[in-house]
Formats: C-alpha cells, sequence, structure tokens
C-alpha cells in the first residue's frame, strides 16, 4: 500500500523525465551525424598516410621531398581529426550524462539541476572544440590540396 502511495505519480514523472531529455537526445544524434563525418576524413587521412609510407618510392609519381612535405601534412590533419573526434565523444558523453541526471533529478527528486547545467555547458564546450579542431583540419586540407585542370576549350572555338 506504502508502495503505490509513493509511486502513485511515477508514470507522470516518467512521462516529464522523457519530455526533458528528448532535446538532449536530438542533440546527441546531431553529435553522432558529426562524429561519422570526422572519422570518415580521420579514416582517408590514414589511407593517403599508409598508401604514401608504405609504397615503393617514386610510386605516386611524387618526388622524395614532396613525399616527405605531404606525409607531415598528413601526421597534422591525423592530430586535428583525432582531437576533433575525442572532443566529439567526451560531449557526446557529458549529454548522456546530462540525460541520466533529468531521469534521475524527476524520478528521485534530487536537486540538481546546476550539475545539469554545468554538464551540459561542458558538452556544448566540448564540442565547440571539436568542431574547432575539424574546422582546422578542414582548412589544413583545403591548404594542401591543388589541381591543375588543363585548359578546356570553349564551345564557340
Amino acid at each position: 500500500m506504502l508502495a503505490a502511495l509513493l509511486f502513485a505519480d511515477a508514470p507522470a514523472d516518467g512521462a516529464r523525465a522523457i519530455q526533458l531529455a528528448l532535446a538532449p537526445v536530438f542533440l546527441l544524434t546531431a553529435i553522432a551525424g558529426i562524429l561519422n563525418v570526422m572519422t570518415g576524413r580521420l579514416s582517408r587521412i590514414v589511407d593517403r598516410g599508409r598508401k604514401l609510407a608504405e609504397g615503393p618510392p617514386g610510386s605516386l609519381n611524387l618526388e622524395p621531398s614532396a613525399q616527405a612535405k605531404e606525409l607531415r601534412s598528413l601526421e597534422r590533419r591525423r592530430h586535428y581529426a583525432s582531437a576533433a573526434i575525442t572532443a566529439g565523444t567526451l560531449s557526446a558523453l557529458l549529454v548522456c550524462l546530462v540525460i541520466v541526471m533529468l531521469f534521475a533529478e524527476v524520478l528521485l527528486e534530487l536537486p540538481i539541476k546546476w550539475l545539469e547545467g554545468i554538464t551540459f555547458t561542458a558538452a556544448t564546450l566540448a564540442l565547440v572544440v571539436g568542431l574547432s579542431y575539424f574546422l582546422r583540419e578542414v582548412h589544413l586540407a583545403t591548404r594542401t590540396i591543388r589541381f591543375h585542370a588543363a585548359p578546356t576549350p570553349r564551345a564557340d572555338e
């Protein structure tokens, strides 16, 4: 009987907890998409680095100095992409922790709004750091890659 009285509002509290956790869950989905893009870029960087490092010298029609320069650039890009993934993953973990705290607050009636706010702020800052590293990696990639196309004849000639 006592349990029935204590948990009489449990369905309503559960619904409220789910409503509160919905926005962070959407944020978590967005972070997962960003992490997917970041890991794809890291994979391509690693593949290119292996191709350069493990292939026979001159197999890619690059001078040894150009090959060494590209390997250094790939190593910097790998570092930035890895840091971006680490910060993004930390952000996702902190968002998960916020979701747990939201449920704990509602279901256990804990006064932890201040802790939720700090954790959410930390998650947002980690995401900003991750996106900053990702932007730096993209900038390095676009700065080091140059395409040289042969001039095409105009249609009126």
